[in-house]
């Protein structure tokens, strides 16, 4: 590059390049700065010129790291702060956040950095027998307590100047003030620019000053280093283009190492996926001839076609096995969201239609169960032993047992432009001594779909472990939920958790002791 275009670039803002910058290069363009400015000084050294970016980040760390919300408040205020969000329903029906936010409200004030078996202990009424390796209460509430106080800010006080927040890794609480409005992206040769948000963070090793510090630059031209900067900016472009599919697998490991999936994948049994199918069998013309393929409710195998020929002589000879069976759409998209939480585990996976289940299969795997609440045949009787729900006037329908609830599907025949309701159905429960089942399964297509989706979020798990208020060992692997989806025109919009239970252990066994 001729040196009379430097000049012109030094001066031009920063707004025709920063559009087209991620994180990484904005973290880049800090080193350019750098350099930029050490390449105009002239007879400064190098030094310099690192100290003042190093003095830049320092600043950049100052505004970026929180203080202490009892210094940012004031013991009076914070208190009132609590008072105000716990009176604005933020926090939600459960006690237990109330309890929380006050407990690290006292904390803050009195200048305490609570422990994990601190909260356990102080906040969520569990004793000294918590252990915090094993029980994952304390990260639950913190997590569910940090987007309840960033969505009071969104609909509550919008326009606070402070805000209470919970920073990620930490269990204090802290005031945080809201990024200014506009910062200085100019370009100058004079000195350095202000510090771009998420340049870098308190505690990480990204300054400009630390970038800059790899290359010597009063060795190099200005063209040699302006050729450095682009071969820098272009590395981390292709670091960043691989970020993605990091992020995916790493979102699908962690979401696999949740405890509500624990139950299956945490040992060396191996996995057997169960697809609630439905048997047709076909019926004959006079002339011998398939005239159509029929599905009846009370023949869902090989086995009850036959015992169906046996109680109907007159007509046995009209029915024809055809080995056939047909699956929902919404299996397909379970499937494509379950399969790579399994696969995580290493194990060996195998795969069966439910009208060919065997009862050596139950007692040699692991089972997940994907399809309808009404395919669920042979393992329908495990499911709701111990349940708080039962099956109403048709598998479209559950009548939760405590408070006759009826939760009820009008999503199989949806009218054009007309909403319509149905349900997603959870269950995790013991089929045998040492094997376990979970089934994710639906009334139809929109509550089966989004069923699998929910397993497969950090967050709907994490509100599923939170709403049961018990994630010990014995309880994960005995509990249900029901899951309420919104549509139209069979496409999902919204859905919400509307029910929860732990499963009566002793009534599973019972049924359970029928399989061993």
């Amino acid at each position: 590059m001729p040196p009379s275009a430097s000049p012109a670039l030094l001066q031009s803002p920063a707004g025709d390049i920063l559009p087209q910058l991620g994180g990484l290069d904005v973290v880049m363009l800090d080193v350019f700065r750098v350099f930029m400015a050490q390449m105009q000084s002239g007879d400064q050294s190098a030094e310099r010129h690192g100290r003042n970016a190093s003095k830049a980040s320092d600043e950049l760390g100052a505004v970026a790291t929180p203080s202490l919300a009892a210094d940012g408040f004031g013991s009076g205020p914070l208190r009132a702060l609590g008072e105000r969000i716990v009176a604005s329903g933020a926090l939600g029906r459960s006690q237990t956040y109330e309890r929380l936010l006050n407990y690290l409200i006292d904390a803050s004030i009195n200048g305490e950095t609570p422990r994990e078996l601190d909260i356990a202990l102080g906040a969520l009424g569990r004793d000294d027998s918590f252990d915090v390796t094993a029980d994952s209460a304390v990260r639950v509430a913190i997590h569910q307590l940090r987007k309840k106080l960033s969505a009071y800010y969104a609909e509550h006080e919008p326009a606070a100047e402070l805000c209470l927040v919970l920073p990620k890794g930490r269990h204090s609480l802290y005031a945080e003030a809201k990024p200014r409005a506009a910062i200085d992206d100019s370009l100058t040769t004079n000195a350095l620019p202000n510090a771009l948000p998420n340049a870098a963070m308190p505690g990480e090793n990204r300054s400009p000053a630390r970038l800059a510090s790899l290359f010597t630059w009063n060795s190099l031209s200005l063209n040699t280093a302006l050729l450095v900067i682009a071969i820098v900016l272009l590395v981390g472009n292709l670091l960043r283009s691989g970020a993605p599919e990091i992020q995916r697998v790493n979102a699908v490991a962690s979401i696999a190492g949740h405890p509500l999936w624990a139950s299956v994948l945490a040992d060396d049994k191996p996995l057997l996926i169960v697809m609630g199918d439905y048997y047709i069998f076909g019926e004959l013309s006079a002339n011998g001839n398939v005239a159509r393929m029929v599905r009846e409710f009370n023949v869902n195998s090989s086995t009850d076609l036959e015992e169906l020929r046996f109680s109907d002589i007159e007509h046995t000879e009209n029915y024809l096995d055809l080995d056939l069976s047909y699956m929902p759409e919404g299996s397909a998209f379970a499937l494509a969201r379950i399969v790579p939480l399994l696969q995580q585990s290493g194990k060996v996976i195998n795969m069966t239609m439910m009208s060919d289940l065997t009862t050596a299969d139950i007692r040699a795997n692991h089972l997940v169960y994907i399809g309808y609440i009404s395919a669920l045949e042979r393992l329908a009787n495990l499911a709701f032993a111990g349940s708080g729900l039962t099956i109403g006037r048709s598998y479209d329908e559950l009548i939760e047992l405590e408070t006759q609830r009826y939760f009820t599907s009008d999503a199989g025949l949806p009218e054009q432009g007309e909403p319509f309701r149905d349900y997603g159905f959870f269950s995790s429960f013991p089929a045998s001594r040492d094997t376990q089942v979970i089934l994710v399964a639906g009334m139809r297509d929109a509550g089966l779909m989004h069923m699998a989706q929910a397993l497969s979020e950090t967050e709907s798990l994490d509100e599923l472990l939170v709403s049961i208020d018990n994630d010990t060992h014995e309880a994960l692997a005995s509990l249900e939920a029901l899951y309420e989806v919104y549509g139209i025109d069979r496409m999902n919009f919204d859905a919400k958790l509307v029910y929860s239970h732990l499963l009566e252990t002793g009534n599973l066994w019972g049924a359970g002791s029928n399989e061993e």
